[in-house]
């Protein structure tokens, strides 16, 4: 009797399977765990978390502080590139972030044809324009480190396997396009829910967004100050951004920042005497913050050997990856207005809300009376003597650690116009300092035109990236 109940249940449902139409079948096959659609607010808080995480808080980040001596390379592949040996010219050694990127920009071009007339999430404006600034950010980044690099003929899987490589000029016109097109979108209305707790940086708030673009357009007009200088639009688009630093765009982490887990993990940092000299010439409160001992490490010249030197007392879990900061604008502002010439006291008011927005940053601490009386007694006498250089010593300061990548981007465009005020002490700076990132080993061993811009990596010491006086 059993058997044939079964056998009955079996017709049965070979009979309602015959009845079903392809669509359901369809569904019947789907597997769930392996969509081919995503949305795009799902999409962007990956790009948002790998951004922070993997780019500007990461391995770039991490090689950047030994270039500027934020931090010295006491072991393995920091030392190597502290003393520039294999690291700073191999194509390996930034290989994952050169990936990184591209993925990034990848799913971004996906969330953007999306939210783009003929897309299914059509007239989502907002996240249309998040996605464009986020591509304006993460090429920025690529090509500030670079130099020219696949972008007109990349982001084509299957289809062009060997890019050309765009000019930084041209690639420059497309992010401040970028940044154009995305503030224009966040500024429509739309019917599209908001991002809210899927935007890690700022919970779908399109008018932050907004002033964070706007800061972005400060940030890369100054960059490009070498080629064009135009330091009243630094400004306008600077008042046009963070009104505090609770606007800021950081990246917030429970327990897990990547410098804390780098230090944890890998133990490869010292602390950097060029670094602590600055601090004691000036007679810096952050000196007492900064370092867990007083053990420094000589820049370009430390042992490879771990738990010797003192090492950063601010690389905690907690520390954000700040992707772009209020004292930062700050600075910016500063160094315009010393540029501009005659506004002495206009960058004086802004050097120091500059310096009390990283002063009480939440790793460090101290408070906005201690900056206050820091200014007055140690940078306002400096300033009167040499401006410039002390507004820059100023944010390279006020830039350790997590901000490492802008401090070298920062010393890089100072030495392209003639303006050597921050001075470094590694022996090996004369003939070898990292002017730019080489290219990374997956496109260098399968795209010729990468291959051949690679050459055997020296050109990393003698070729200036564009917007630094170079070619390429």
């Amino acid at each position: 009797m059993k058997k044939y109940i079964n056998i009955l249940l079996a017709f049965s449902l070979l009979a309602s399977f015959a009845a079903c139409d392809e669509d359901t079948m369809d569904d019947i096959n789907e597997n769930v765990n392996d969509p081919t659609e995503m949305g795009s607010h799902l999409i962007i808080t990956d790009v948002m978390t790998s951004t922070a995480f993997r780019i500007v808080g990461s391995d770039p980040a991490f090689y950047a502080s030994v270039y500027v001596e934020h931090n010295v390379g006491i072991y393995n592949q920091s030392y190597n590139a502290e003393i520039r040996s294999g690291e700073p010219i191999s194509s390996t050694t930034y290989n994952n972030s050169w990936g990184s990127i591209y993925e990034n920009l990848y799913n971004l071009k996906l969330i953007v044809e999306k939210c783009s007339e003929g897309g299914n999430e059509e007239g989502n404006f907002h996240t249309l324009g998040i996605a464009q600034v986020l591509t304006a950010y993460n090429l920025a980044v690529l090509t500030d480190l670079w130099g020219d690099v696949p972008w007109t003929e990349a982001l084509l899987p299957g289809q062009n396997f060997t890019p050309a490589l765009d000019s930084q000029e041209d690639l420059y016109n497309v992010i401040f396009t970028l940044l154009d097109d995305g503030i224009a979108n966040l500024n429509k209305e739309t019917d599209f829910p908001s991002l809210g707790g899927q935007d890690f940086l700022y919970g779908g708030d399109a008018d932050l967004w907004i002033k964070f673009a706007n800061g972005l357009k400060a940030r890369y007009t100054m960059r490009l100050s070498h080629r064009n200088p135009s330091y009243s639009d630094v400004i306008t688009f600077a008042d046009a951004s963070f009104e505090d630093p609770g606007e800021q765009c950081q990246f917030e982490y429970a327990d897990a920042s990547p410098f804390y887990q780098f230090l944890q993990d890998r133990n490869y940092f010292g602390a950097s005497q060029s670094l602590h000299d600055k601090l004691v010439v000036r007679n810096d409160p952050r000196d007492d913050v900064f370092f867990d001992g007083d053990v420094f490490a000589p820049n370009g010249e430390p042992e490879q050997v771990q738990d010797h030197y003192s090492k950063s007392a601010i690389s905690v879990p907690t520390a954000p990856t700040y992707l772009l900061s209020y004292h930062e604008l700050q600075f910016l502002k500063a160094e315009a207005y010393v540029r501009m010439g005659g506004q002495e006291q206009e960058a004086k008011d802004a050097l120091l809300e500059g310096i009390k927005a990283a002063f009480q940053k939440v790793n460090i601490g101290l408070t906005e009376e201690d900056a206050e009386e820091y200014f007055s007694d140690e940078v306002e006498p400096r300033f009167d003597n040499n401006a410039l250089a002390e507004v820059m010593n100023q944010k390279y300061i006020a830039f350790y650690e997590e901000e490492a990548v802008e401090a070298y981007n920062d010393y890089r465009r100072l030495k392209a116009m003639g303006d050597d005020v921050i001075t470094l002490q590694n022996p090996a700076n004369t003939a070898q300092f990292p002017l730019r990132f080489s290219y990374g080993a997956d496109d260098v061993t399968t795209n010729e035109n990468v291959r051949q811009a690679y050459g055997d990596g020296s050109y990393v010491y003698s070729e200036n990236v564009w917007w630094a006086g170079g070619s390429r």
